[in-house]
């Protein structure tokens, strides 16, 4: 072989890789592309049926204390989720707070009743939304929606969108979403490391597994109390706390250290429409 036709041969092949590599690139971005338009999608869906059936609340004095909260969390994890966050108070009896993909938060506004203090609230966002930023609550929906596309023995070929059937299951799943342990330890992790960034003692979410231990069953907030062992993952967080002195070692334990929440008595609400 010449030298010239070797010389070809290598800057054609060189070109078949560079091709290859560009080929998959794209396809990668283009999937999680895709992935994050499903997420807004089906954030919006679940955003829609909530509004229509009044739960949403659009203005009240709640909102006051929740989003100096909401925004301070905001500013540092945003950066690690690709759509915009917002923070929405909903209606409802039982303490709770709950993420939809595409960046929506929506926190009860019995929980601001139920918290002890403005760390057990911000520790409860934080979490929250750490489950959004991990894609928690997308990956659990669609491993359920593929579990029922193969129960049913057939997939939809015409009529509901994927993102529309997806919101349906996640709107049935509100209240009970089951994650693994790992799941939520990671949540606890990456929210405690959230809050103690924006500046909130991440103790708040230590607090309020040991409120828990105290409070009647009806009142505990669900996006916790579904998930057992609250003690385990109070010794995971404190292990964490230790184990990263230069970036919890400023904050107390002791919950006598932390600011109060003031929230109005009977808050009025207007409801979105």
């Amino acid at each position: 072989m010449t030298y010239k036709l070797l010389r070809r041969s290598l800057l054609y092949l060189v070109a078949v890789l560079c091709l290859m590599v560009a080929t998959i690139a794209g396809a990668k971005a283009a999937t999680e592309s895709q992935k994050g338009d499903d997420e807004l999608r089906t954030g919006q869906e679940v955003f829609n049926k909530l509004k229509a059936k009044g739960e949403i609340v659009a203005s009240s004095p709640l909102y006051d204390q929740l989003r100096p909260i909401a925004d301070a969390i905001t500013r540092v994890a945003q950066p690690r989720y690709n759509h915009p966050f917002k923070f929405y108070l909903a209606h409802e009896t039982q303490p709770n707070a709950f993420a939809t993909p595409g960046g929506n938060v929506y926190v009860v506004d019995s929980l601001l009743y139920f918290v002890k203090n403005t760390e057990e609230l911000a520790g409860t966002l934080c979490h929250e939304v750490s489950h959004t930023i991990h894609h928690d609550t997308m990956t659990l929906m669609e491993k359920q929606h593929e579990i029922e596309k193969r129960e049913l023995g057939a997939a939809v070929i015409m009529g509901p969108s994927r993102s529309h059937l997806l919101a349906i299951a996640l709107l049935g799943k509100l209240h009970s979403l089951k994650y693994s342990r790992d799941v939520e330890q990671r949540a606890d992790l990456t929210g405690a490391d959230i809050c103690a960034a924006a500046g909130y003692n991440p103790w708040g979410l230590v607090w309020l597994f040991q409120d828990f231990k105290s409070a009647e069953p009806n009142q505990l907030p669900a996006l916790l109390s579904d998930h057992p062992n609250d003690q385990y993952r109070i010794d995971v967080l404190q292990q964490h706390f230790r184990e990263n002195p230069s970036i919890f070692g400023k904050f107390s334990s002791d919950s006598k250290s932390a600011k109060p929440l003031s929230v109005p008595k009977n808050a009025p609400e207007v409801f979105m429409r």
